[in-house]
């Protein structure tokens, strides 16, 4: 059974609508704008704060840089909470989102990347997500993947409980907040967290400039990487995957690699692995959109 098949939906089997993931989407959705009829200053400074927390923390920092790329290491502790803030994405456990994205390196904009916007834009964005059998749950074939998450019993457990921290929130947001709180640090936060996210898989590969002659169509783009905190820079984690930073010069902002940083001066992150600056600054390395 090939890598791909299984474990994301793929573009041979996109017919197949997954009714689960559709109908939480449009509940999110109704939610998001719903929440624009329940606007309190608390409800907004929580959603933004909870944006902040579960994007950068949980993906940049979490998912992607620490789990999936192993770009630097921090205490077991510090390791679990990013990993629990990946899950208040709806983004699925730390098993499923670290095997998809390491299928999207090898594969990238290849036959075989569950993502890519040479089969379709919307697939790129949502499509992959709304088609096809869902296996955010599947932590016994995607941990296949993800050997070294799947090691450990409390990433093994999170995974197939993902969305328990996401439940569990919601007590204490309607409790401090009621309707408008819960509206703002739920739907409505996820909703634009996940397409900010998604838009890594759909708007860097379509937009923007590429520094590196990489093999697939990644770019560098910088409002998703506001969107992000950083994430957007793709072109250049595409040429050095490993790098905990991600922009790679001073004008492309990236707030992730600078809490790395911060994290790194205040001795709990170590082992951090960058990519060497000077190799990108020679202009002629540069591709324009």
């Amino acid at each position: 059974m090939g890598i791909v098949k299984a474990t994301v939906t793929t573009i041979e089997n996109r017919s197949a609508v997954n009714g689960v993931t559709t109908i939480a989407l449009l509940f999110l959705h109704i939610g998001a704008i719903a929440a624009f009829f329940y606007v309190t200053i608390p409800a907004v400074l929580t959603g933004i704060a909870l944006y902040w927390i579960c994007i950068g923390f949980g993906i940049g920092l979490g998912y992607h840089r620490l789990h999936t790329h192993r770009s630097y290491e921090v205490p077991k502790w510090l390791e679990y909470f990013f990993a629990l803030c990946g899950t208040m994405t709806l983004e699925g456990g730390p098993i499923f989102w670290v095997a998809t994205h390491r299928v999207h390196h090898q594969k990238s904009d290849q036959p075989g990347d569950p993502h890519s916007p040479r089969d379709g834009r919307f697939w790129s964005h949502m499509g992959w997500i709304i088609f096809g059998e869902a296996k955010h749950n599947n932590t016994a074939v995607m941990s296949k993947y993800a050997p070294d998450l799947a090691r450990d019993p409390f990433y093994r457990w999170l995974n197939t409980y993902h969305f328990v921290p996401l439940v569990l929130s919601a007590i204490p947001l309607y409790y401090f907040g009621g309707i408008p709180m819960l509206l703002w640090g739920g739907p409505l936060r996820i909703v634009l967290g996940l397409h900010a996210t998604w838009l890594v898989n759909s708007a860097t590969h379509l937009w923007g400039s590429r520094r590196f002659k990489t093999r697939d169509d990644s770019r560098n783009n910088w409002w998703v990487a506001f969107l992000t905190m950083g994430e957007g820079w793709h072109n250049n984690h595409h040429a050095h995957p490993t790098s905990a930073r991600h922009g790679l010069v001073w004008y492309e902002v990236d707030i992730t690699w600078m809490t790395i940083s911060l994290l790194n001066a205040i001795g709990l992150a170590k082992k951090v692995k960058v990519a060497k600056v000077t190799s990108v600054v020679n202009e002629e390395d540069v591709i324009a959109a």
